[in-house]
């Protein structure tokens, strides 16, 4: 009986020096590298959810790219929506900083 507590005791232990040490590392990383998102709607079709308002697609968001302001024409990027702040949307780029963009497409100067 004793041999068991002891076991038990020794996993436990073994258990939440673990947990206490994945949390923040995995809390970490898909803060500032990457994450998993599932992405509904039909905005971004065919590039996205190319099945119609039925299906979603799940997109991997590189934070670190974004960070470095490494954003180019073509990327898909997500952000918090302006009218909704509980909300995120996606979005593709399609001018940078200094480009003219009328009725929705891009003047080249």
């Amino acid at each position: 009986m004793a041999q068991s507590q002891g076991w038990v005791k020794r996993s436990f232990k073994a258990f939440c020096k673990g947990f206490f040490v994945a949390v923040p590392v995995a809390v970490t990383f898909l803060d500032r590298v990457a994450c998993v998102a599932r992405v509904e709607g039909a905005s971004m079709q065919p590039s996205l959810n190319p099945g119609g308002s039925q299906s979603s697609d799940v997109v991997l968001l590189n934070h670190w790219k974004v960070r470095n302001f490494e954003v180019q024409r073509g990327d898909i990027v997500s952000l918090v929506s302006p009218k909704n702040p509980e909300q995120k949307i996606i979005k593709r780029v399609i001018a940078l900083e200094g480009d003219i963009v009328r009725d929705g497409k891009l003047q080249r100067i």
